[in-house]
């Protein structure tokens, strides 16, 4: 068995998380490990501009756009925007009957 550790919530075990952020966004490591609720709707805040972008670029034709980039930005966006609803503030917004507050 590997020693990569699974987090709660998500199929993708935290060194794939790690690295597959790093690949995909300019950001220190420090800003991937934060796991407090701020840095993690940093990185959610991040990862909304760059996928907002990439679309922009696709529907303009850029020569630059990249299928495969926009789809994995839009994966990772999912899961990181899931694990930030399950927090702490999560749950206490939907007791509360509404959303969690966005960045």
């Amino acid at each position: 068995m590997s020693g990569i550790r699974h987090r709660e919530g998500s199929g993708r075990p935290e060194e794939e998380r790690l690295v597959a952020i790093a690949r995909l966004l300019p950001v220190w490591p420090h800003e991937i490990r934060d796991r407090s609720e701020a840095g993690r709707r940093r990185l959610v805040a991040k990862l909304a501009r760059a996928l907002r972008a990439e679309r922009r670029r696709g529907i303009a034709g850029h020569w630059s756009y990249d299928l495969a980039r926009h789809a994995a930005l839009l994966r990772l966006y999912r899961e990181e925007l899931a694990l930030l609803r399950s927090g702490p503030a999560g749950e206490a917004a939907r007791r509360r009957g509404r959303e969690p507050r966005r960045g």
